[in-house]
């Protein structure tokens, strides 16, 4: 049983919906401190050939908060500018008609708390890419929570019945001094790296690393679902 856990993030990069694809049971990690000034409310988007940030914007957002405990700001006003900025440079997308319904479906959410907001597009995108992984909230998944780091990582993946923890190689040196306690617990350790993956862009030169949106916008349901494959399994030591 692979699991998986990551942070709930906004229209993530493309290697979040790989590692989600890849393993059997995907925990979406609310019930952690939220991060500012990190992924979890905002993203980067194609404007004008060059990185633009998009957020949603929050209220009362604090580190000492964990994620489901913090809010959106649902006014309309703010919703309608966040969408048309998307909306302005991607109207001319070869996608922009088939991913226009899904971005009005998770911007014009009325879902006031950040982590129930976050895993609702979560799941929409995930649909739309044919990704059937389960998804779950942690806050959900009856556990220690007086466990922190690697340790509670290690008590949701036994209490989900991992045999395998795959996490990104972003979290290589996190993970990697406690592969001995994963280990003892019978959860084998691995990482997933994502190739190089390119694909046009308009006539700009290409900008890697953006948002899910991009890649939606610029290709088809199948083409994605051929970069959703496109890694490496690090086994240890950044071994493959």
């Amino acid at each position: 049983m692979k699991i998986g856990i990551m942070q709930p993030y906004f229209f993530p990069y493309l290697g979040y919906w790989q590692l989600m694809k890849a393993v059997d049971k995907y925990v979406v990690y609310d019930d952690v401190n939220y991060i500012k000034s990190g992924w979890i409310n905002r993203n980067a988007v194609l404007v004008k050939g060059k990185r633009h940030n998009i957020n949603v914007i929050l209220i009362a957002a604090s580190p000492n908060k964990f994620i489901n405990q913090i809010c959106v700001n649902t006014d309309e006003r703010v919703q309608k500018k966040l969408f048309k900025t998307i909306s302005e440079y991607y109207s001319k997308a070869p996608f922009y008609a088939q991913v226009k319904p899904i971005l009005e479906k998770i911007i014009f959410s009325q879902e006031p708390n950040l982590a129930k907001y976050l895993f609702e597009s979560i799941k929409a995108v995930a649909a739309y890419l044919q990704i059937h992984t389960e998804l779950m909230l942690s806050s959900q998944i009856a556990k220690d929570n007086s466990l922190k780091g690697y340790k509670k990582v290690i008590e949701i993946s036994k209490v989900l019945g991992g045999t395998e923890y795959l996490n990104s190689f972003g979290g290589f040196d996190l993970y990697e001094p406690h592969r001995a306690e994963f280990l003892a617990n019978g959860i084998v350790l691995r990482y997933l790296k994502m190739k190089e993956i390119v694909y046009p862009q308009f006539n700009n030169e290409f900008v890697p690393n953006l948002s899910i949106i991009d890649v939606m916008m610029f290709n088809s349901p199948e083409e994605i679902k051929k970069m959703l494959g496109d890694y490496t399994v690090i086994n240890s030591e950044g071994q493959a």
